[in-house]
């Protein structure tokens, strides 16, 4: 680009150069020229200012817009942001729906009960019964389409179905044995006895997430669930003192569930990746095959 004429007019920059410029989509070598020539054209400075302020509006209203849509982290995610967690674990963590207030009101008032009836028959089998339970009923409830109203966005979402499983179970976890430890500090005349329901805990809620991988959210947590309470009948009825599960024995062997189903998730995990049509819980879905053959 000269700045001159042959007959001595000047030369300004092209309009259109002038918006392409303001937008950042001028490419060389025509985007030197102008470059040059704003430096010594005072016009075509005043042009392109004019020319950039409906872009600069415009841009201004499409973050404003995108602002508005954005949506407004709760409390719960809000404060996971405050302390550390990325926000992207924020969110699915917040979307977690046993980590909601009714599901945590319901827990804390199942155990408050559980306590007052355990002080009532002076025993702590109902509580060391029921507390295992807990986790593995939080676990199972927060993957899965029954309850979790991001199933479906979590299912075709570009990240580890495994690791998505893993996030939402340490939390659950984290939380449901944090409630059974405070109910567990409610009953201090027990001693170490009743903490004795951790490892039955723990074994449950691994042993429901293998078979989850092969069973479905729905049927593995309810064999294992229902396992227990058969368990539990048959060591109460075989036994006049303390339970097996909850003596020494039965709680290595608790512990050695617990470590032999982990070992089998973590070799199952790649289940939990597959497209949605062959996940584990795609039979369950509302957009799967059968739900619309049931729907219709």
């Amino acid at each position: 680009m000269r700045d001159t004429k042959r007959d001595g007019a000047p030369w300004h920059a092209d309009a259109e150069d002038l918006r392409a410029y303001a937008r950042g989509e001028l490419e060389a070598p025509r985007l030197w020229s102008v470059d040059t020539h704003l430096a010594a054209c005072a016009s075509c400075r005043q042009a392109l200012a004019e020319a950039g302020e409906p872009l600069a509006l415009a841009r201004g209203w499409e973050r404003l817009d995108a602002e508005l849509d954005a949506p407004r982290p709760g409390l719960f995610e809000a404060l996971l942001i405050r302390l550390g967690v990325a926000d992207h674990i924020a969110r699915l963590l917040g979307a977690t729906p046993v980590l909601r207030a009714s599901w945590l009101g319901a827990v804390v008032l199942v155990l408050a009960t559980t306590v007052g009836a355990v002080y009532a028959v002076d025993s702590p089998m109902l509580f060391l019964a029921l507390a295992p339970l807990l986790p593995l009923a939080g676990v199972a409830l927060s993957y899965g389409p029954a309850l979790d109203p991001t199933y479906e966005m979590t299912v075709v979402a570009p990240l580890h179905g495994f690791r998505l499983l893993m996030i939402r179970t340490v939390a659950v976890l984290v939380t449901s044995l944090g409630l059974n430890g405070l109910a567990t500090l409610a009953l201090p005349v027990y001693g170490l006895r009743a903490l004795s329901w951790l490892l039955p805990g723990l074994a449950l809620t691994a042993t429901g997430l293998a078979l989850t991988a092969r069973l479905g959210p729905v049927l593995a947590p309810g064999l294992v669930g229902g396992g227990w309470i058969a368990l539990l009948t048959v060591a109460a009825t075989a036994s006049h003192g303390t339970p097996a599960p909850f003596t020494a024995a039965g709680q290595g062997m608790a512990a050695a569930v617990a470590v032999v189903a982990a070992a089998a998730l973590h070799r199952l995990r790649d289940r939990f990746d597959v497209s949605p049509a062959h996940s584990p819980f795609s039979e369950f879905s509302p957009f799967s095959d059968s739900a619309r053959r049931s729907a219709s």
